[in-house]
């Protein structure tokens, strides 16, 4: 009779801490497994350092993951494409292949390089708020903000 007891009352405190964990995470807005793959994700700050978008829409820089593992999109000035894992928040973007354009203005060109490096170097992501996207490092630094929608 004791055994079935202690086993009652561990299951109960086992589900009460998984409950506790899971009002935990959702009263703090943080959820635990919120897709990406779909929407064009636009880049809108680099580290702290926010993206001017361009005169022409087709130039800004963007990302969609797709739901096969794939990643593609444009820097500002060339097409990329490439690899990516997704467990839960975790995210490794695979090595990147893009096209070799020049780019005529020079800020676009830097943001272009750092946005590629950001996706190089990101380790997991947090929704920042509905549709906006943001690209941490492993020490949890945010890379990248992306905004959902195609590009304008």
């Amino acid at each position: 009779m004791r055994a079935a007891s202690s086993i009652r009352i561990s299951m109960a405190l086992a589900s009460l801490a998984l409950l506790a964990l899971a009002t935990t995470a959702c009263g703090s807005g943080i959820s635990l497994d919120e897709p990406i793959e779909g929407p064009s994700w636009r880049l809108v700050q680099l580290g702290e350092q926010p993206v001017p978008l361009g005169a022409d829409p087709r130039g800004d820089a963007q990302v969609r993951f797709d739901g096969a593992g794939r990643v593609s999109g444009s820097g500002g000035c060339n097409r990329m494409s490439g690899t990516y894992q997704r467990s839960g928040a975790n995210l490794r973007v695979g090595q990147l292949a893009a096209t070799k354009m020049a780019c005529a203005e020079t800020e676009r060109s830097s943001n272009e390089s750092g946005f590629f490096i950001a996706l190089q170097s990101t380790a997991s992501y947090r929704m920042q708020a509905p549709g906006r996207l943001m690209l941490l490092d492993a020490a949890g630094r945010t890379l990248a903000t992306l905004e959902a929608g195609a590009p304008r």
